[in-house]
């Protein structure tokens, strides 16, 4: 990994729940020494990515983040366009909808909505990187990537969150070939121990696969017939969102149908 690589990765050291980090902590998350770690907060600094609190003197995200996302938005609208239809796939399914897009080996959440309709919800941090391997968005980006990225990613040693996380590429690459038959994923108490999800794949212009949409229902609600209702909707959101983004969706079946034999 080069040396701008190594910092700027230390932004995504950043959450909600972390706003604020200071130069011993990112010792601590990095693994580096505290001379280098110090040399990148100070170019990050420098550069208007972050900024330190005057009293405590922890870092922050910096100014430059909000003017390269306003740049980002106002070039290529994609939190704007996704939006409507997220909202509209957990108003529809009464749970929490989400949509990534795909950064690295990672997915980076773009936008989320929760309707509140019930007493049990899910929480969801933006600000987290979702991995492939252990998320319903991950395993329906997988299943339509490059061979490369597949490759990848199951190569490597992959974390377990919970007990239920899948680490032996021997049994995701069946759930990954049925992601790519179906165009749904479903994944259950693997990233979070109390949360069932199911996603869908979103392609861009060029029919690359850019993202996904999720939907995430607390564990005790995921009867059957509650996940099948809501394959439906998130399948026709998932195409929704791949037009509204000017990409082309593969000839999949909606749920319930029969597998088509080729792609558009």
């Amino acid at each position: 990994m080069g040396t701008i690589s190594k910092a700027l990765e230390m932004l995504n050291c950043f959450s909600r729940k972390r706003p604020e980090i200071g130069l011993s902590e990112f010792v601590r998350l990095t693994g580096r020494d505290k001379a280098t770690v110090h040399r990148h907060l100070v170019e990050l600094e420098q550069n208007g990515f972050l900024e330190q609190h005057p009293v405590t003197r922890a870092y922050r995200l910096g100014p430059a983040i909000l003017r390269l996302t306003g740049v980002r938005e106002a070039t290529n609208p994609v939190r704007s366009i996704l939006r409507p239809v997220v909202t509209g796939l957990a108003q529809e399914t009464g749970e929490l909808a989400h949509a990534s897009l795909l950064q690295g080996q990672m997915l980076s959440p773009v936008f989320h909505f929760d309707p509140q309709m019930h007493g049990i919800k899910v929480n969801f941090d933006e600000a987290e990187l979702l991995p492939l391997h252990a998320t319903s968005s991950g395993l329906a980006v997988l299943a339509f990537a490059e061979e490369r990225l597949r490759r990848e990613v199951l190569a490597a040693n992959l974390d377990a969150f919970t007990p239920n996380t899948i680490v032996d590429p021997e049994k995701l690459t069946p759930l990954i070939a049925s992601a790519r038959r179906t165009g749904l994923s479903h994944l259950d108490r693997t990233y979070d121990e109390e949360v069932t999800s199911q996603g869908a794949p979103v392609f861009g212009a060029a029919g690359e696969v850019i993202g996904a949409l999720s939907v995430a229902v607390p564990s005790v609600r995921a009867q059957p017939d509650r996940l099948s209702e809501i394959s439906v909707a998130l399948a026709t959101a998932a195409r929704s969102a791949t037009r509204s983004l000017g990409g082309t969706y593969p000839d999949l079946p909606l749920p319930g149908q029969t597998d088509p034999s080729h792609f558009s």
